[in-house]
Order: C-alpha cells, then structure tokens, then sequence
C-alpha cells in the first residue's frame, strides 16, 4: 500500500540532498547556510531567473512533456526522444525546481511543478510502474533491457525529486508517486532465494542513492535494504562483467575507478550513503581507497572526470588527455555528490578541497555566464583549426542537446548549493566552502563578508552563540594555499604556528556574539606542473590563482593560434583586475613567445640525437625534416589567462589550459 510519509517538511534553508538519520554511523552533519551576495549568489541568480524559468520550454519543445501526457491517455501522437531514459530531463528539473523553492517562494516556478508533477502522476500505471519509453515504445518488455533501458536510473532521478519536493513544500505529491513505484521496484527485484521474480541491476546506477534517500525521508527500512542489494549485485556479472556498467568487479574488492563516469561515481555517492547507515567498515574503507586512486592518478586538474569520449569513461592510471578530455560535466556533478558524502562520513577536509577545485572549474564551465547555453563534455584544449562535431561531443556552447542531462543536473547542483557549505558536529562548526552569507550549526550561528575567490580575505563574525559551553570552529584551509594569516579576537597566527590539523584550522572557545575571526589567504598567482607519468602535459604548467584553473583563449590572443605559444616559467605573474570582461574576473598575465615552426612539405617528424635535437644549432640533418627541426625563438608575447570556468563565452576560437615552457 502507498504510504504517505510522517516525516516534517525540513526548516527553510536547511532543506538539501543528504540528510542522514539521527543514528547514521558518520563524522559530520549538514548544517543550514544561506548564500546572500558574491560570486556564487550572481551564478545562483542566473540559474533562478534565466535558466529554470526555461526549463519547462525546452522540455515541451524536446518532447519530454509531451510523452507524459501520452503515457497518461490525454494526447495523441507518437513518442518523441532519442533515447529511452529522457524522463530523467524532467525529474532534473523538478529537483531543481524544489531546491529553488526551498530559497525563496515563485508563483510561477511553483505552478509550473505543480503542473509537471500532474504530468508524472497520471502517466504512473496502477502497479506503480513509470517509464515513458516502455509503456509506449515497448508495451510488455519491462526490465528486458536493463543494461541499456535505464528504468530503473530513471526511477532514482523520480525518486530525488521527490524527496526534493517533500523537504522543500513539505507536500505530499511526487513523494507519494515515488514511494508508489520503489514498492513496485521492491516487489520485482531482489537476490536468489528471495522470492522476487528478477535479479539484476541497472546499466546506470542511480536508483541505490535515490532508495537511500527515500528511506532517510521515509524512515522505511526496506528502502535502504534494496539499495544495499543494488550495490551488492554489481561486479557479479548481471551486465556481462563489462567495468562501463561497473560489473567487473565486486565494489569492496575494486582497487580503482573505471568505466562510465557517471555511473562509477552515482555507484559510489550510494555505496558511501549505505557505508554512512550502516556503519559497515568495508563498505567504507572502499570508498576511501576509491576516492584516493580516483584523486591521485584519474582526476584532471579541472577536477574533471572521465578520459574517453567513445565510452565516457575513466582511462588508465594518469591518462589524462587534453584535448580529447571527456570531463563530462555530470561526472563534475557526481564528483562534488560523492565527496560531500565522503566529507560527512569521514570529516576530513581533503575532500572539501576537491569540491572546491571542482565547482570553481570542472562544474561551473558547463554553463554559459548567461545560463542559456550549455557544455556537455570540457576539454583542456581546443586546437587551433578544430573541426567541431556538433551535438552532444561539441567544445562549443548548446542550447540542448539530445541527451540532455547536463543542463537540468547543473540547475540542481547550484539550486542546492546551499547544502554543500557547512556542517556541524558534537564540538561546533566546520566551513567547507566560502562565501557570503551565514553558517548554523551547534546553536552558532556566523556571518560572513568576502570576496572570494577574487580575493582571499573571508571575515566572520558570530551572531549567535549560547554560552553554555566552549565550541570550536573549523575553517578549511586549502591545499593549494601556501600562505594564510588568521586573527580570533587578540591571537594572530600564520601558517607557521596556526592550529591546523588534516587542513582544518581549529579555533576553540565560548564564543559571543560580535567575536570576529578575519582570514586571510594568499591568492598569489602560480604554476602547476603534473606527475611526469602524465604524459599528455609533460613539459607543461598550468596557471592557477586561488581556487581557479586558467586558460588561454584565442580571443586574447589576436594575430594567431594558440598551438605555437610558449610560456615563459621564469618570468613573475602579475593580475589585472577586468570588471568589464566575462561578467567580472580577475585576469593573470605571463610572458612568453610565440614560436616560429616552418611547415613541414611533407613529413612532420625530425630525427632526434643529441647532435640534432630540437633546439641545437647542429646542421647534422638534411631536407625538409631538418628545416622544421628547431624553432625560432619567436616573437615575445604578453599572454592573458581567464579563468577556465568561463571560457567559450565570447567568440569560438582556441583554447588552452597546460602550456608548454620549451
């Protein structure tokens, strides 16, 4: 029978995607925050008022809408979509649309749900059952496909909305839709000997953090118990042993990431969830060892995830190509899902550090300043006369795409952010990420004033504090910063002598309202150089400043490509602050060249000894292989680096994150 859940709708502003139970086996809890101005409030406003406001347009017009009311028997016509999981486009959105509503009420946004939400009800078939694709395209052939159908994914973006909707409104709706078909999941699908007609899993994992959640919101065990038998059934063949659907290999005997990105890392979130409920130490020394393994040797400096374009798929170890990157930008999405988690279960910091590096880069490259336009796969590179696809693979902005899953996950992420600043524990508050705006936690409640990531001055100061008790605030101090400075009332201290474990700096005491803790970090610009095992950027720096990648782009660069420059490593770095340029950035400039290489007439490759190497004077050569073998030193060039999170916003051109140095 469907049951309604007791559970109360969430406090404003503390509504958001992880809410473990009161008894969860875990370190930290997500505290409230709000995000009032700066930076990331500008990103969140693009996103309430231009991109989610079209979010029911484009799915009209992609058909999505149109097949649910298909599905319901209240229109004619044919099914329209590409693929079978496109149901998915809307249940995006819907969570978007209820982590926005959670923020601040719309009419308008609100009857829109209201409507799509009608929509998904009356498509659901008496058993439970939704599916858009099989009940019109493949009437009777249920669970036949499930390596490519995606059913079940597509039951775990329903169910997320839902819970989305119930913690935003606190209404009842979707949550009742959802709960409908998770019983009618449960009901089919369980392992031998259980009595349930069918053992497998999905070709996309998705459905086991989703059942996670519902039984947080629901408090119903069997919930969690069937996400726990979706995670155990992969690696034991059910798809093949094929490692795209991560069924190699059982997930607590895996040593390393591998296969589709996505579906590794929504594998992981739901493992960590279980790991989190449960207490299971396996469990969680898995996700651990994954996590490290994923960081070390398959994660782009972007934060971007994913080697291969023809299986979106991690590489080998340090296969980290450039322009051939796939970093999907749902696999940025999934990265920051997953290491909130881990953040919660383990409360160490280095994980905060990745959400970081990934949503400054990673993430937020996926969408135009104007939150119109879209990018579903971010290269490092964009050569010089590169032929674009087009399509879902294009390295140039799109308004949709035929498998549109990027744009409506982006509008969930920076809908939710919120979620993914704070926590608290039994000792006091811990900052993840810094912006401005409040922090709650532990009956403390604190304001922050900054301009990061432009600047790297953050200023607290504490509204609220019970005096009951001393209590300890910890900041995250980045892993890239090499300089900070901390005053707490009448204590200075630097990175010398500040109190800083596992990157957490730890300021202990009974706080009072109107107690200020100004920090300060040094956002000096810098070269990154990778492991050497990397090949495709060995030779090469990348420049950073703070918590941002920078890139060339060929629109600063007029009078030629990008292909032929060299930077200049011993030369300073200096910054320019550009108000008027990309919705207001802070620009690095370098020194450098652009080099003189004569076209080849027939043969682009040198012979190479120590007598002709590519820049000897040595004559040792002849013919055409001789006269490319050495480049000139080329003119000298003022470079500007924008940040990597907004480029492909101006004119399409080329585009370059690792430069080369010789």
């Amino acid at each position: 029978m469907p049951r309604t859940p007791s559970v109360p709708p969430s406090p404003a502003g503390a509504a958001g995607p992880v809410r473990p139970r009161p008894d969860a086996h875990l370190a930290l809890r997500p505290a409230p925050a709000a995000i009032d101005a700066g930076f990331w409030h500008d990103r969140r406003e693009t996103n309430a008022r231009t991109s989610l406001p079209q979010g029911p347009g484009l799915l009209e017009a992609a058909g999505n809408l149109h097949n649910l009311r298909l599905a319901a028997g209240s229109t004619e016509g044919t099914f329209q979509g590409a693929y079978p999981f496109v149901d998915t486009d809307v249940y995006k959105w819907l969570e978007a649309a209820a982590w926005q509503l959670a923020q601040a009420p719309d009419d308008a946004l609100a009857a829109d749900v209201d409507r799509i939400i009608a929509l998904v009800a009356a498509a659901q078939q008496p058993d439970g059952y939704l599916n858009t694709w099989f009940q019109l395209v493949k009437d009777g052939e249920r669970y036949q496909d499930l390596r490519w159908g995606h059913e079940l994914y597509c039951a775990g973006h329903l169910i997320q909305a839902a819970v989305a909707h119930h913690r935003a409104t606190g209404h009842p709706d979707l949550l009742d839709v959802a709960v409908r078909f998770a019983d009618h999941i449960d009901a089919v699908f369980g392992p031998p000997g259980s009595g349930r007609p069918l053992d497998g899993i999905d070709g996309h994992p998705e459905i086991e953090t989703a059942l996670a959640e519902l039984y947080r919101e629901t408090g119903e065990r069997r919930y969690l118990d069937l996400a726990a038998y979706f995670v155990d059934r992969h690696g034991h063949g059910l798809l093949g042993h094929d490692a795209y659907c991560q069924d190699r290999v059982p997930l607590r005997e895996a040593t390393t990431v591998e296969g589709h990105a996505v579906r590794q890392l929504y594998l992981l979130a739901a493992a960590t969830d279980l790991a989190t409920e449960t207490g299971e130490s396996r469990l969680r020394a898995a996700t651990e060892r994954l996590w490290h393994a994923m960081t070390t040797t398959k994660t782009h400096l972007t934060g971007g995830l994913g080697a291969h374009h023809d299986q979106e798929d991690f590489g080998d170890p340090y296969e980290l190509p450039n322009e051939r990157a796939y970093c999907e930008t749902c696999a940025a999405i999934a990265c920051v899902q997953w290491s909130w988690r881990m953040a919660l279960l383990t409360g160490e910091a280095r994980y905060g550090d990745l959400i970081e590096r990934t949503l400054y880069n990673g993430f937020l490259a996926g969408v135009s300043l104007d939150g119109e336009r879209w990018l579903y796969v971010n290269p490092l590179q964009v050569r010089d006369g590169h032929t674009d696809p087009g399509g879902d693979q294009s390295a140039r902005r799109t308004r949709w795409f035929r498998c549109a899953c990027c744009p409506p996950n982006v509008m969930r992420l920076l809908a939710s952010l919120e979620h993914y600043l704070t926590s608290t524990d039994d000792d006091g508050l811990q900052i993840h990420q810094y912006v401005t705006g409040t922090y709650t936690g532990d009956g403390i409640t604190i304001s922050a004033r900054t301009d990061y990531p432009w600047n790297g001055t953050i200023a607290l100061t504490v509204e609220d504090a019970p005096e009951d008790r001393s209590r300890t605030l910890s900041l995250r101090i980045p892993h890239w910063c090499r300089e900070f400075r901390v005053r707490c009332g009448d204590d200075s201290y630097d990175r010398t002598d500040a109190p800083v474990t596992d990157g957490w700096l730890r300021l202990r005491r009974v706080w009072a309202p109107g107690d200020q803790v100004v920090l300060e970090l040094a956002l000096d610009p810098r070269l990154t150089a990778a492991d050497p095992r990397v090949d495709a950027v060995r030779g090469c720096v990348a420049i950073e400043r703070g918590p941002l990648v920078y890139c060339l782009e060929q629109a600063d660069h007029p009078g030629g490509g990008l292909d032929d420059i060299v930077l200049d490593p011993t030369r300073p770095l200096a910054v320019k602050q550009r108000p008027d340029q990309l919705g207001g950035i802070t620009t690095v400039v370098a020194a450098g060249r652009r080099r003189r290489i004569p076209d080849a007439d027939w043969w682009p490759y040198t012979p190479y000894s120590p007598l002709n190497a590519p820049g000897s004077s040595s004559t040792g050569t002849t013919g055409t292989a001789a006269a490319a073998e050495s480049p000139g030193e080329g003119e000298p060039l003022e470079l500007t680096a924008v940040p990597y999170y907004a480029w492909a916003n101006r004119e399409d051109g080329s585009m370059r994150v690792w430069l080369p140095t010789s």
